[in-house]
C-alpha cells in the first residue's frame, strides 16, 4: 500500500475534526469525544496512522481500553486497516496489560512464576475464610464490604502498611483484615484484579531499569475512556509516559458516571495542567441521534460547571419532539410505556428497538409486571429479573419457611440469610440426620443437640425460635406488614445496611420494592379469594421468576439501569422515573454529587437515536407507602422547545393502555368497553373496605380486568373489577 493509499484509507471516511485528531503531529493530545462522535474509530485510525504513515514500530505503541470487548474490536479494526496480524501490538485492558507485564517480570514484582489470579468470587471466599480465622462474624463484617474496602485502598495505591495506626476500632479492624489478606495472598501466590494494577504500577515506579525499558519502548500511549480512570490507573499511565512518552487520551467529561468505582473526571483537566503543551481536539459531530435529542442533551449538560466544553450537533434531520409523559402513578407510567411499545411493534418496529432506562434496578419490577401482563418479551440487560435477585430470594425463602416449616430448600437459604454461624459442615450433618430419620431439615434442627452439632445446635435453636416468634407476631398482619417485619426481624435489613457501597444501596432499594410489591398485591385479593394472601403472593412470585427471560439474540424489549446503558444505543428510549429524590437520587443530592447525576441523565438522553420519552409519576409507592412525587429538576433544565407534553398536566386525563381494544371518550372521560361496569376515569366511587376514591386507570379485559382507584385514606390501589364491588359515591 502506497502512502497516498494509506492516507486515503485512514482519513477518507472521517470528518474534519476526526481527521485533525488522527493526523495530528506527534505531541500530547486530549480528544474530547462526545456521545456518538466516533471515538473508537478515531483511536483505532490514530494507531494505524502512527504505524502506516509515521512509520513507527507497532511494538512502540501501547493502547489501553477498559473492556475486553473494546480491545477486541480495536484489534479487529487494526488488522483490516494495516492488513497485517496485530498479535505483537500491546492492545488491551488495564488489567490485561498489567497481567502481561507481571508475567514477564514476575521476579522483579515479587511474585512466583505460576501466580494465580483471583476473580471476584474467589476473593470473596478468601475474605470469608480470613474473617472466620480472625473470629470476626460475617453479620458485623460483611465480606463484600470488606472486599470492597481492600479493593478501594489498592485503587488509591495504598498498602495495608500505608494505612495510619488509629484508636478507632472499625478502622483498626479493617487495617488488621487487610494485613491478613495481603499476607495470605503473598503466601499463596494470589493476585486479585486490583492487585494486578497496583503491583504493575509499583513495578514501574520502583524498578528503575524496568521503568526505563518501558519508557524507551512505548513512545506513544493511547487511552480510551480516559474520563473513567481511577487514581491508580492515572498514576500508572503517567509513570509509563514519563517525560518522553506521548499521551493520546480520548474521553468525554460529560459522560463520567462512575465516581462510585473510583473514576475521577478531574483527570481530564489535570492532564492539561500537567502537560501544558497538550492540545485539545473536540469531536462534536454526532452520528447517532436526531438534532432534537442532541439539543435537549446540550441544554441539560450546559448546567454543569467546570466542563472542558463542547456542543453536539448532527448533519441529520431534526426528528420528532421528545415526548414528556406525567403519569398518575408508577403503575400508570409502566402501562403507558408498554402501550407505546406495543404501538411501535404493531407499526412494524421490532421489540429490540425499544429500551427502558431507569436510575435504580428496583424500578424494573413494575415495568416487568406490566410487560408480562401484556405478553411482551423483555430482557434485563446486565442483570437479573426482580424475583431472581439474591436479596429478594432471601426474603422469599423466609416467607416460604413461615408458610411451610418443612420446605427444605427455603430452610437452607434462610439459614445463611443473613449468616448466623451455621457452616457447610454443620449443614451436611443436619442433612444426613434428616435423611436417616426420614424427616425435614426443620424437624432435624429441632432435635439437634450440642452432642450432635456442637455450638451449631445453639444457633439452630435461635433460628427456630426466631421463625416461630415472627410467625406469632405477624399472625394477623397484612401481607405488606408481614414482609416488612420479616425483612427487619430476620436481620436482612441490618445485614444489607452495613454495605454502604452502590451495590448495597441497590439491594436495600430492592428490599423496599419487595414491600411495595406485597402491599400492591393485597388489593388484587378479595374476601372471596380461596387461598390466603401469602400463598397467593408466593405463587405469583414463583410464576414470575419462572418466566424465562429472553436471550441476547431474541427480539425483546431491553430493560437496564442508566449505568448499564453507557456505550449502547437504541432507536426508541424510555427514560422513566424522572422524579426529584429518585433521579436525581436523594443520596447524590445530599452528598453534593448532583453534577454526576446530570451527566447520567445526559448519557440516558444520548442513548436514543430517533425517539425519546421522558416519563414521571405524580405518586409512587416508596418504602411500601404511596407518596406524592415532584418532577425531576432535570426536566426543567431541558430547553422546552425540544419537548412536547404527551398529556396536559390538567384537563383531559390519560387514556390508559389496555389489551381490550380502543377506548371510548364520553364527555371527556375515558371508559373501558364492556368490562368497565359503568365506571369511567375521574368517577368517584365507594369500596366497602377502603372507602371513597377516584378512578384513575383501567387495565386488561375479561376476568383479569383491573381498575386503579385513588382512595382518600389508603392512596392508589389496583383492584380486580370482577370482585371490587365498586359503587358510585353518593
Amino acid at each position: 500500500m502506497t502512502p497516498d493509499d494509506a492516507r486515503t484509507l485512514l482519513l477518507g471516511a472521517l470528518n474534519p475534526a476526526q481527521q485533525s485528531a488522527v493526523s495530528a503531529p506527534q505531541a500530547h493530545r486530549l480528544v474530547l469525544a462526545g456521545a456518538g462522535s466516533g471515538k473508537t474509530r478515531v483511536l483505532t485510525h490514530r494507531l494505524a496512522w502512527l504505524v502506516a504513515i509515521e512509520r513507527l514500530s507497532p511494538q512502540s505503541v501501547l493502547a489501553v481500553t477498559f473492556t475486553n470487548k473494546a480491545a477486541a474490536e480495536m484489534r479487529g479494526r487494526l488488522e483490516q486497516l494495516l492488513r497485517v496480524p496485530v498479535s505483537a501490538l500491546w492492545v488491551g485492558t488495564f488489567h490485561g496489560i498489567a497481567h502481561r507485564m507481571l508475567r514477564l517480570h514476575y521476579k522483579d514484582a515479587g511474585l512466583p512464576q505460576n501466580f494465580q489470579i483471583l476473580d471476584a468470587d474467589d476473593q470473596l471466599r478468601l475474605v470469608k475464610r480470613l474473617l472466620k480465622n480472625l473470629d470476626l462474624p460475617d453479620d458485623q463484617w460483611p465480606p463484600r464490604a470488606v472486599a470492597g474496602f481492600i479493593n478501594a485502598r489498592k485503587e488509591d495505591g495504598q498498602r495495608a502498611g500505608n494505612l495510619p495506626e488509629t484508636a478507632d476500632f472499625v478502622a483498626h479492624t479493617y487495617r488488621r483484615i487487610y494485613q491478613a489478606y495481603e499476607a495470605q495472598c503473598n503466601q499463596n501466590g494470589l493476585v486479585d484484579f486490583a492487585e494486578l494494577l497496583l503491583r504493575a504500577y509499583e513495578l514501574c515506579r520502583d524498578n528503575a531499569d524496568i521503568q526505563a525499558h518501558y519508557r524507551r519502548r512505548f513512545r506513544h500511549i493511547l487511552v480510551d475512556e480516559f474520563q473513567d480512570t481511577n487514581h491508580l490507573q492515572y498514576q500508572w499511565l503517567r509513570t509509563l509516559a514519563g517525560d518522553t512518552g506521548i499521551l493520546f487520551a480520548v474521553g468525554d467529561d460529560d459522560q463520567s458516571i462512575y465516581s462510585w468505582r473510583g473514576a475521577r473526571v478531574e483527570h481530564m483537566l489535570q492532564l492539561t495542567r500537567e502537560l501544558p503543551q497538550c492540545d485539545v481536539v473536540r469531536l462534536e459531530q454526532n452520528y447517532r441521534s436526531t438534532a432534537t435529542i442532541l439539543g435537549a442533551a446540550n441544554s441539560l449538560i450546559a448546567r454543569n460547571q467546570g466542563r472542558l466544553g463542547k456542543e453536539l450537533w448532527t448533519a441529520g434531520n431534526d426528528g420528532e419532539l421528545i415526548q414528556r409523559f406525567e403519569a398518575f402513578t408508577d403503575l400508570d407510567e409502566a402501562e403507558f410505556v408498554v402501550h407505546r411499545i406495543r404501538d411501535g411493534m404493531n407499526s412494524g418496529r421490532p421489540l429490540s428497538h425499544h429500551a427502558i432506562l431507569y436510575r435504580t434496578s428496583a424500578q424494573s419490577r413494575v415495568m416487568e409486571e406490566a410487560l408480562i401482563r401484556a405478553g411482551t418479551q423483555y430482557r434485563i440487560y446486565g442483570g437479573l429479573r426482580f424475583f431472581e435477585r439474591a436479596e429478594i430470594k432471601d426474603v422469599l425463602a423466609w416467607l416460604r419457611l413461615l408458610h411451610n416449616r418443612d420446605d427444605d430448600v427455603s430452610f437452607e437459604r434462610a439459614v445463611g440469610a443473613p449468616p448466623r454461624g451455621i457452616g457447610a459442615t454443620s449443614l451436611d450433618k443436619l442433612r444426613r440426620a434428616a435423611h436417616d430419620g426420614g424427616i425435614s431439615l426443620w424437624q432435624a434442627a429441632t432435635q439437634a443437640t450440642p452432642a450432635t452439632l456442637g455450638r451449631t445446635a445453639k444457633a439452630l435453636g435461635e433460628l427456630i425460635a426466631l421463625v416461630d416468634q415472627i410467625a406469632g407476631k405477624t399472625r394477623h398482619e397484612t401481607l405488606g406488614a408481614l414482609t416488612e417485619t420479616v425483612i427487619r426481624d430476620s436481620g436482612l435489613r441490618a445485614h444489607f445496611d452495613k454495605d454502604r457501597s452502590e451495590q448495597g444501596e441497590g439491594r436495600r432499594e430492592n428490599l423496599d420494592e419487595l414491600i411495595n410489591a406485597t402491599r400492591g398485591f393485597e388489593p388484587l385479593l378479595t374476601d372471596d379469594t380461596e387461598i390466603d394472601p401469602l400463598t397467593a403472593f408466593l405463587t405469583h412470585a414463583a410464576l414470575e421468576a419462572g418466566e424465562r427471560q429472553s436471550g441476547p439474540g431474541e427480539d425483546c424489549v431491553q430493560l437496564m439501569t442508566l449505568h448499564a446503558a453507557k456505550g449502547l444505543e437504541f432507536p426508541v428510549v424510555f427514560l422513566v422515573g424522572l422524579e426529584q429524590g429518585l433521579f436525581p437520587s436523594q443520596r447524590t443530592i445530599d452528598e453534593g454529587h448532583l453534577e454526576e447525576e446530570r451527566r447520567l441523565c445526559y448519557v440516558g438522553i444520548t442513548r436514543a437515536r430517533e425517539q425519546l420519552y421522558l416519563t414521571h409519576s405524580g405518586s409512587r409507592r416508596i418504602h411500601g407507602v404511596q407518596q406524592s412525587c415532584v418532577p425531576s429538576q432535570f426536566l426543567r433544565e431541558i430547553d422546552p422547545s425540544f419537548v412536547a407534553e404527551t398529556r396536559p398536566r390538567a384537563g383531559v386525563l390519560h387514556a390508559p393502555a389496555m389489551r381490550g381494544g380502543p377506548q371510548l371518550l364520553r364527555g371527556g372521560a375515558a371508559v373501558m368497553p364492556d368490562a368497565a361496569h359503568g365506571l369511567h376515569i375521574g368517577m368517584r366511587v365507594s369500596h366497602s373496605k377502603f372507602g371513597e376514591g377516584t378512578v384513575l386507570n383501567f387495565d386488561g379485559e375479561g376476568p383479569g380486568a383491573r381498575v386503579e382507584v385513588n382512595f382518600k385514606r389508603d392512596g392508589a390501589k389496583w383492584l380486580m373489577l370482577a370482585y371490587a364491588k365498586l359503587h358510585p359515591a353518593g
